[in-house]
């Protein structure tokens, strides 16, 4: 029995250790001590050394574009000492440690994809990072992580796509298997996007035309190729991708570009984005220079005669807009880029034939014929559109040009030349268009609370003079009683005199209610007679006013609803004459949509109502007023309050007969006692909605 007893009290020791280890790991978290990186050949090894051993290896998540691998730590801080470093060692650039509260974030940023493999060595966790392999004229594969063998059939739960704020098209990919093998490539104009050894359910086969979305996407088209899933997304025009992967959720956005004639890589990045090469040149022309490079990119390149000489270069792994920008500044080049067609010549030659196609220009419009032009006003006034075109600080026309009007059918007449009718053309386009309306909706809310509590005493005595009678025929027996003394209260409430006392209880408003007692002697020659009267009143009320307006972008609109009460006002010759002064419920509103879809609101709200119990006769009128004028911003169909007032009455007013109501236990019938809490809100609500025009097939 003893040896159980001493087993049992091991396990509850040994449990106790555990749980007391388990705390101090909670109370003392984990810390990054350094993070090393070491180049070896084709591969790059990252060393992160901690302060405890990892149970786990961290989740992980990488982004293709720009390439980067990011490893979250749990319950673990910061102990380097800086939240970046720069290594340039291989293909990883730098790390960033970000903490956020008792979590540590390490970002590898990569000059391109990469794929990695993480072991725990002690107290360290090994990375190897290598190159992501290509096949020879292949397009580059981007791969976000190793397919793992399992058990488990992984499969896609879910494929979504939607607009972003800045018009790229997103799709969202609901996964099983957040260590899905993920790879993406370019084929042709088509991104392709290959989800290794994943089933895709019937429903989900299919291709989805999003067109109407406004965004680089034409179609995202879903199928399964055997034991893999492929999603094909057909981009248009100018446009670049850019992926991630956080847990089961993988995004891949397709972002417009606009271009610029003046980048030699498109994109919205800012740097070099050219693909690196390298160059160990000594002494060598610059034309042939130019013409390796030509050959590298694939661009179409015209360089002028005048362009020679010599130059000597080394460099390693740059970026080839960047080599062309550095031989063209050694030289005092210049270029100018038409689709995928490079000129390059010197600037002062390259300025001179701009100023001299300029100069051409000029005079081609001093002496080019002019044409006459009608335009159509659909949604703006012509009248509107002349005053932009003639606009003395900056006019659309020429110094020849002139714009007529026609009030009636709303049309303008344009004669100038021809490239100044196509300016005029296009800005029409764009300011001829229909008005965003805007509905408004203020919801003015009322609610009070009152109490009130009253209570009051007729106290009186009242005298009678008894007089006994018989009748000497009859022997009949009458009394006759007689008022001596009129301080009583009769049986009719507040008729005739109420006696010695009087605080009756005078409510604002109802009745209230009384008791009366009358004490009398045998004879009833002597009254003493007692009215209580009391009510308490309590009361809770709401008043919602909701004024609507509907108007077009950047219109005051104003709707009211009310009344005009009459009052004397005298004149100048004293006589006296009728006006009017408004009592309304209105709303004066001027909306302007932000380009972002949010509405800014000029708002002027206010709320009168007669006041009947502060009437000043036929010489005035009193108004109750509340008005609220401010600007505000909210989201398409959010609710703001605007403003708010709150007023709250409380007061007890009692009135008594001087040492009498002082009384103990009987002072309560020489006073009269008053209690009032009344309390009331007022708020002002306001719902802004675009009203959108849109179009259903029944």
């Amino acid at each position: 029995m003893r040896q159980m007893m001493q087993y049992l009290l091991g396990l509850v020791a040994t449990g106790l250790l555990a749980l007391a280890s388990a705390s101090a790991q909670e109370a003392n978290p984990n810390s990054i001590e350094s993070l090393n990186v070491v180049q070896q050949g084709a591969t790059v090894n990252v060393k992160l050394t901690f302060r405890e051993a990892l149970r786990a290896l961290p989740p992980a998540f990488s982004v293709a574009n720009p390439a980067r691998i990011a490893f979250d730590f749990a319950n673990t801080i910061n102990g380097v000492g800086k939240s970046s470093q720069t290594f340039n060692e291989g293909d990883v650039k730098s790390a960033n440690i970000v903490q956020a509260e008792d979590r540590t974030r390490v970002v590898l940023n990569l000059h391109k994809a990469m794929t990695y493999e993480a072991t725990i060595d002690g107290n360290s966790l090994l990375l190897t990072l290598a190159p992501t392999l290509t096949v020879a004229g292949s397009p580059p594969v981007e791969h976000f992580a190793r397919a793992r063998p399992t058990e488990v059939a992984n499969s896609i739960r879910d494929v979504s796509f939607r607009r972003g704020k800045d018009g790229e098209g997103r799709i969202t990919v609901d996964l099983s298997d957040p260590n899905t093998g993920i790879d993406i490539r370019q084929e042709g104009r088509n991104l392709v996007v290959d989800f290794a050894r994943v089933a895709l359910p019937q429903t989900l086969r299919k291709r989805l035309d999003v067109t109407d979305f406004g965004t680089p996407v034409l179609a995202v088209n879903t199928v399964q190729k055997g034991a893999d899933a492929r999603m094909t997304i057909t981009p248009r025009g100018l446009w670049e991708h850019n992926a991630y992967q956080s847990d089961t959720q993988f995004v891949i956005e397709v972002k417009p570009i606009v271009e610029d004639p003046n980048k030699l890589v498109q994109g919205t990045r800012g740097g070099y984005q050219g693909e690196k090469l390298s160059l160990n040149f000594q002494n060598v022309d610059v034309r042939r220079l130019l013409q390796v490079i030509g050959e590298f990119t694939g661009m179409n390149m015209v360089v002028s005669d005048s362009v020679g000489g010599a130059i000597t270069l080394i460099l390693k792994d740059v970026p080839w807009d960047q080599a062309l920008d550095i031989i063209m500044q050694q030289k005092g080049l210049d270029m100018r880029k038409n689709g995928n067609v490079i000129l390059i010549a010197p600037r002062e030659e390259i300025a001179t034939k701009e100023k001299l196609e300029f100069e051409s220009l000029a005079q081609i419009g001093d002496l080019e014929p002019l044409q006459t032009e009608s335009f159509q006003m659909n949604y703006i006034k012509a009248e509107a559109v002349q005053k932009l075109l003639v606009d003395p600080k900056q006019t659309l026309l020429s110094k020849r040009g002139s714009a007529l009007l026609d009030d009636r059918s709303n049309m303008m007449f344009v004669k100038d030349t021809p490239s100044r009718l196509a300016d005029v053309r296009a800005m029409i386009a764009k300011v001829d268009v229909p008005v965003r309306q805007v509905l408004i909706e203020a919801r003015i809310v009322e609610a009070s609370d009152s109490f009130s509590q009253n209570l009051g005493v007729r106290l009186g005595t009242g005298f009678a003079k008894k007089t006994t009678e018989i009748d000497p025929v009859t022997g009949q027996v009458s009394t006759t009683v007689e008022n001596t003394n009129q301080a009583y209260i009769n049986t009719s409430t507040r008729v005739g005199s109420y006696g010695s006392v009087n605080l009756p209880a005078n409510p604002p408003t109802g009745i209230p209610g009384n008791l009366l007692l009358s004490l009398y002697n045998s004879d009833f020659t002597r009254y003493l007679s007692m009215e209580i009267l009391a009510l308490e009143a309590d009361g809770r009320g709401k008043i919602i006013s909701s004024p609507r307006v509907m108007t077009a972008n950047q219109v005051e609109a104003i709707i009211e609803q009310g009344v005009e009460i009459p009052y004397q006002q005298a004149t100048s010759s004293g006589a006296t004459s009728v006006s009017f002064r408004k009592a309304n419920l209105s709303l004066k509103v001027k909306p302007h949509i932000t380009p972002d879809g949010k509405i800014a609101m000029e708002l002027d709200v206010n709320k009168d109502s007669p006041n009947r119990s502060l009437q000043t006769g036929g010489a005035g009128v009193a108004i109750d007023t509340k008005h609220v004028k401010t600007e505000v911003l909210v989201e398409n169909g959010g609710t703001v309050v605007i403003g708010g007032i709150y007023t709250q009455t409380s007061g007890t007013n009692i009135q008594r007969i001087p040492f009498l109501g002082d009384l103990p236990y009987i002072g309560w019938m020489f006073k009269n006692r008053e209690v009032i809490n009344d309390k009331t809100e007022l708020l002002v609500f306001v719902t802004p909605r675009i009203v959108t025009e849109q179009l259903s097939v029944r």
